[in-house]
């Protein structure tokens, strides 16, 4: 949510913001809202200043012995007078809450100004082995295959996963599937034993309230998977069953993860928090507009291990440099290669003031594909949760929240398939993951 204060004192600067997003603020409404405010809030005032001064009239007319019967009518009427304007200011209120709820967070300076991914700016590749002359990874030899058709001889199943589920799934078996759990065991491993994040298992099923505090709601509302729920939970009170009203699989553990601050001042010698989750993620890719049918890449069911942090806000810049350092280890270690990208503004996700994106090289397809994303929010969710963190001197302000992937499963795991694919159909094992594929160097 953006900062109502610096709407009020500095509405240019914002719609300036925001129309580097390529997003038309319209200042004329936000005026028109805030006058009708002001408007309503003088009027509540000049009525509550009246009621005090009919009170002392009316003490001073009792005590002298005089009628008050026609100051006593007026004073009555009073509260019908300031319920109504308190339905007013409400109202409006309410209009401008959901209103900017959909206005997406203000680009920081340093964001390059652009429309789409063709205006993203490449910062660093790093590559294993020998580059080719355009700078991308050699070719590997002979004609690469895609990872479905390495894949499939391996364990890689859609076809059941069809018929069970519709297009957009897959089904892992043997090999395959201990190297999908293997991939995810190696990111957990790395980034709470090496970079100091507590792992968390979280529910993989939320509540509306936790989908709007990271930003998914309203705006994504047609990519989220809603659930129901059968029968009847005796145990929950109705201001549960009030707090539930909607209920969505989780697209990702930064909902969770995030969310779990929502409604807290964190002790400002608690912070940074980090926090990463290995779980399934859920997006139904209705704004995808068919795109990677094929495949693992885009999935309507995929794993994702995410980083989150939660920090001062002070530190939320160097906080991101060293995220984006945590997923490149773990791609480093994947001995994959891959570049950093600095997303443009209109490329950013909702929630996000800058954003990084670690793209891998994918030989079939001979181009780089995104495999994690890195975001510094600053306020934006911390305003919307209402997340904050008290100092040692000073009144509690908001923290700065962090996320990013560590990495997304599938996609690694297409990417150590087809770049670790061998001229016989097999696939090397990165030296990283054998201990957890019982030392076995292909599968």
């Amino acid at each position: 949510m953006l900062d109502i204060s610096l709407l009020r004192k500095d509405l240019s600067s914002v719609v300036d913001a925001l129309a580097r997003r390529g997003v038309a603020f319209d200042a004329e409404r936000f005026e028109a809202l805030e006058v009708q405010r002001k408007s309503v809030q003088v009027e509540t005032e000049t009525l509550q200043a009246r009621r005090n001064a009919l009170s002392k009239q009316i003490g001073k007319l009792r005590s002298q012995g005089q009628d008050a019967t026609t100051l006593m009518e007026e004073t009555r009427q009073i509260p019908d007078q300031l319920h109504k304007l308190e339905q007013q200011l409400q109202d409006i209120q309410t209009e401008l809450h959901d209103w900017l709820a959909t206005i997406p967070n203000l680009p920081d300076d340093s964001v390059p100004v652009g429309q789409d991914e063709s205006d993203n700016v490449e910062v660093r590749r790093w590559l294993p082995g020998q580059a080719d002359e355009h700078g991308n990874p050699a070719p590997l030899g002979f004609e690469p295959l895609d990872h479905v058709d390495i894949g499939t001889p391996l364990g890689l199943d859609f076809e059941t996963a069809r018929k069970l589920s519709g297009s957009r799934f897959a089904m892992l078996r043997g090999g395959m599937a201990r190297l999908h759990r293997a991939l995810a065991q190696f990111m957990l491993d790395v980034q709470t034993q090496e970079h100091g994040y507590q792992e968390c298992y979280t529910p993989y099923i939320v509540n509306s309230d936790t989908m709007f505090g990271t930003g998914q709601l309203p705006k994504f509302h047609d990519d989220m998977f809603a659930v129901t729920k059968g029968g009847h939970d005796d145990d929950a009170s109705a201001e549960d069953d009030h707090a539930s009203n909607g209920l969505y699989l989780i697209s990702t553990s930064e909902i969770t993860l995030t969310g779990s601050v929502k409604d807290q001042i964190v002790p400002a010698a608690d912070l940074p928090l980090k926090l990463t989750a290995h779980t399934p993620c859920f997006r139904s890719e209705a704004g995808s507009g068919g795109r990677d049918v094929r495949g693992m890449i885009r999935q309507h069911q995929f794993d994702k291990v995410e980083l989150v942090q939660i920090v001062h806000p002070e530190e939320s810049w160097d906080a991101l440099e060293h995220m984006v350092g945590h997923a490149e280890t773990i791609l480093q270690r994947l001995e994959l290669p891959y570049r950093v990208v600095q997303l443009c503004t209109g490329d950013m996700g909702f929630s996000a003031a800058k954003t990084y994106d670690l793209e891998v090289w994918l030989p079939a397809q001979q181009t780089w594909r995104e495999i994690s994303s890195i975001s510094n929010c600053l306020a934006f969710q911390a305003r919307r949760m209402q997340a904050r963190y008290r100092p040692d001197k000073g009144r509690p302000d908001y923290a700065h929240t962090l996320n990013g992937s560590g990495l997304a499963v599938g996609r690694a795991l297409v990417a150590v398939l087809e770049n670790g694919q061998q001229e016989d159909g097999s696939v090397r094992i990165p030296a990283a993951l054998r201990p957890y594929m019982g030392g076995h160097e292909y599968l």
